[in-house]
């Protein structure tokens, strides 16, 4: 079941898609401000955030853009702004639909739908800035290609996989090891882990070490060394 951040502050408008998001069988969260917005992205999983640009204390490219850079996640623009430099600058900051004011109900269902189905498709891992085209097998910091190993890349994926989640040396140790074909060593898992962190920059603090146990990525900055 799909789960949507809806950021508007049209209480009208609000109490309209509560109703159909309910009968669409769709989870959601309601923001109707950008300080509010954040706090529930940084609480929550979503699958979409649904965006009006007009809001009390920002507005919604500014939630896209943060979106975009710390979450996998589609977004949708749902505004009033119809001049054709905002509806660029939408697709220009990562939206994946921009929607004009008034909408036709059955539309927009659609067209969220539309958007949630490319889901299946998608493979593309983040965090932070950091990200992981599993099609591709490249690794980007921004738009900057990072050339890593097949090991260290490896490695990387494996945390990414599983983000926030505890992954034990010795699991890292056996994946290295089916992928290189020999015996590598914990002292040389140690020394790959030194040299992704090195490769990503300051970044590489989002591989965050548990000590005498393993490793995990995420943003949050305890367990760190």
């Amino acid at each position: 079941m799909s789960k949507i951040l809806l950021v508007e502050d049209d209480s009208t408008i609000i109490l309209g898609l509560k109703y159909l998001f309910e009968q669409e069988g769709f989870l959601y969260d309601i923001a109707q401000e950008k300080k509010e917005a954040i706090k529930l992205l940084n609480k929550n999983e979503y699958d979409l955030a649904l965006l009006d640009v007009f809001l009390p204390d920002g507005d919604g490219f500014e939630i896209c853009k943060y979106i975009k850079k710390s979450y996998n996640m589609f977004v949708i623009f749902l505004t009033a702004r119809d001049e054709e430099n905002d509806v660029v600058y939408g697709f220009d900051v990562g939206a994946d639909d921009y929607i004009i004011k008034p909408f036709r109900n059955r539309e927009l269902i659609s067209r969220i739908n539309n958007v949630l189905k490319r889901s299946s498709k998608q493979k593309i891992l983040s965090c932070s800035n950091i990200k992981i085209d599993t099609v591709s097998g490249r690794v980007y910091k921004d738009e900057t290609e990072v050339k890593l190993t097949k090991l260290e890349y490896t490695i990387l994926l494996n945390l990414f996989s599983n983000q926030n989640v505890l992954i034990t040396r010795e699991k890292l140790l056996n994946d290295i090891w089916d992928i290189a074909g020999n015996f590598v060593n914990d002292n040389t898992l140690t020394v790959y882990i030194k040299r992704i962190r090195e490769k990503i920059g300051d970044n590489g603090k989002i591989i965050q070490t548990v000590r005498g146990i393993g490793y995990r990525i995420g943003d949050k900055n305890e367990n760190i060394r």
